[in-house]
């Protein structure tokens, strides 16, 4: 099974020149925790209710102000949509991460694949995913 048959397609998009404010309400309305941050249609990184919440809001940001490109991660990992999905639950769980930006071979932001498009298609595939996601990550001696 490819990429885009367990994908999330028509999925919500925001400028690097957004505010967060209007980032947050995207993700409260359509009930969302993530979402890719495009210029023409290309992926210039993630933004995660998590980037909103530790890295602005936490920093003093002021939602209606800050700038979605001043909260992004930025160098996301992407995947494309004609993979197979059992080698990219192989490389989130590697990456230790629930949730990809799907694109085309133009490099166009198509969809997000996630833990839960997963289990809706593939449950073994899924669990293993989380169980692999879910071990903490050994730190270094300080």
């Amino acid at each position: 099974m490819q990429v885009r048959d367990v994908m999330t397609k028509n999925v919500k998009m925001v400028s690097p020149s957004d505010t967060i404010q209007k980032a947050a309400t995207i993700m409260s309305d359509n009930n969302i925790g993530v979402l890719p941050v495009c210029e023409n249609g290309r992926l210039l990184g993630i933004l995660t209710d998590r980037d909103i919440t530790v890295r602005a809001v936490a920093g003093g940001a002021v939602p209606s102000v800050c700038k979605v490109r001043d909260a992004m991660t930025t160098g996301a990992k992407y995947v494309f949509e004609d993979e197979m999905s059992q080698a990219v639950a192989r490389s989130m769980a590697r990456l230790k991460i629930r949730r990809l930006p799907v694109v085309n071979r133009e490099e166009r932001v198509v969809g997000i694949v996630s833990l839960g498009d997963l289990a809706m298609k593939q449950y073994g595939t899924a669990a293993a995913v989380l169980r692999e996601v879910s071990l903490p990550v050994a730190r270094k001696a300080a």
